[in-house]
């Protein structure tokens, strides 16, 4: 893949929104240190963005099937790119301005997300997309752990103000480096909501689709919100300690590039099940929480649920790749994405007041149970051993 000069270009404006995405939040933490910006506020920025990007998730499915994907990707990389000095200039002045500016850089995030998965479709033929999507996952893992690392090491020659502007210096590579794709432009099939529930209509013909969604929401609405409430607590009330905090995540991220590394090479014969049984394995995170065990049982579990992850995330992108019909498939990504990052911020709101309710043990048991079964529910829907239907129309 890397000697493929469309997919390479691809690949990097992917890792540059990337590393944009991840940043922000540590260069706004650093202003928070610095005085420049409350706690409170940086609360009402990021979840400016997050609000941004819900917004803007099923706008650019719409979009990216009526225009070309590579239009879209374009202007949500310039909206982006434009916010960050925004943003900048609102520092120590108005969160305001902050704010709006940070809902614009999410929205265009957000708009980005279904039309790259769609022009990855366009530029890279059936039989490598499995390895494309792990490239790109690959590539989302390190963002991870290089972003923070690079804003610290960055901070120590320029000041925050100048960090920002940085951010903004990656939308624009996000938005001028990925290429032009196959697809035409499509005709209007009506206004937004017409078009948007065709896109509905298009998810429903895909059993496997609507039974994985399903997984993966009760998987995120559980297990991820354990990642956000539980793990801190039990570190702190547990081990006495961030340390186990800081080495779950890593491991997590470590095992997840760990599972886009197999991705790239193994295609299982039953690739659905294969893959919602990775799912699965977040379960073993509530449960290595429910008690005070060994340390090194809670990072095996969370390099584990990585692992899971991208066992799931790699066939599953493809499938669908390969699976919808393509004038529609920006439209259905937006439904996954929209799912994925629409449940996350439920669950952390309602778990904490659930352990506050009815304590530690029965709330991290009830998440194990969903996240094993969830997507054992999911395995038993028509066409899921091989997400696919085996037919595929124009």
């Amino acid at each position: 893949m890397i000697k493929d000069l469309p997919f390479l270009r691809l690949w990097c404006g992917t890792t540059a929104s990337g590393l944009a995405t991840w940043a922000l939040p540590f260069i706004l933490g650093l202003a928070v240190l610095d005085g420049t910006l409350t706690a409170a506020g940086l609360g009402i920025v990021l979840a400016a963005r997050t609000v941004g990007f819900l917004i803007a998730v099923p706008v650019g499915g719409v979009l990216a099937d009526r225009y070309t994907r590579r239009a879209v990707v374009l202007t949500s990389g310039l909206a982006a790119a434009t916010a960050s000095p925004l943003i900048a200039y609102g520092l120590g002045r108005s969160v305001v301005l902050m704010s709006l500016a940070a809902a614009i850089a999410g929205a265009g995030q957000g708009a980005a997300r279904p039309a790259l998965q769609a022009l990855t479709a366009e530029i890279v033929d059936e039989g490598r997309r499995q390895q494309a999507n792990a490239a790109i996952t690959l590539a989302v893992r390190v963002t991870t752990l290089v972003a923070p690392a690079m804003t610290a090491l960055l901070a120590l020659a320029l000041d925050i103000w100048m960090l920002l502007i940085g951010t903004g210096v990656l939308w624009l590579l996000a938005a001028l480096l990925p290429p032009r794709g196959t697809g035409t432009t499509s005709a209007y099939s009506g206004g937004f909501w017409t078009e948007f529930t065709e896109g509905i209509g298009e998810a429903r013909r895909h059993p496997w689709f609507l039974a994985g969604l399903g997984a993966l929401a009760a998987v995120i609405f559980t297990g991820y919100s354990v990642t956000g409430v539980a793990l801190p607590l039990a570190s702190r009330d547990h081990y006495s300690t961030e340390a186990v905090l800081a080495g779950a995540m890593t491991a997590y991220t470590l095992g997840a590039l760990a599972g886009a590394v197999l991705m790239a090479r193994w295609r299982p014969r039953a690739q659905g099940w294969a893959a919602l049984a990775g799912l699965s394995l977040y379960g073993l995170v509530p449960l290595s929480l429910l008690s005070p065990v060994h340390p090194v049982v809670v990072l095996v579990a969370y390099a584990l649920a990585g692992v899971g992850i991208e066992l799931f995330n790699v066939p599953w992108f493809t499938a669908a790749q390969r699976e919808v019909r393509p004038r529609l498939l920006a439209r259905v990504s937006s439904l996954d994405f929209l799912v994925s990052y629409g449940f996350a911020p439920v669950g952390l709101a309602l778990l904490a007041p659930a352990i506050d309710n009815f304590g530690w043990k029965p709330v991290l048991a009830v998440c194990a149970v969903v996240c094993f079964l969830g997507p054992a529910v999911a395995a038993l829907a028509p066409s899921s051993r091989r997400f696919s239907r085996n037919v595929v129309t124009q």
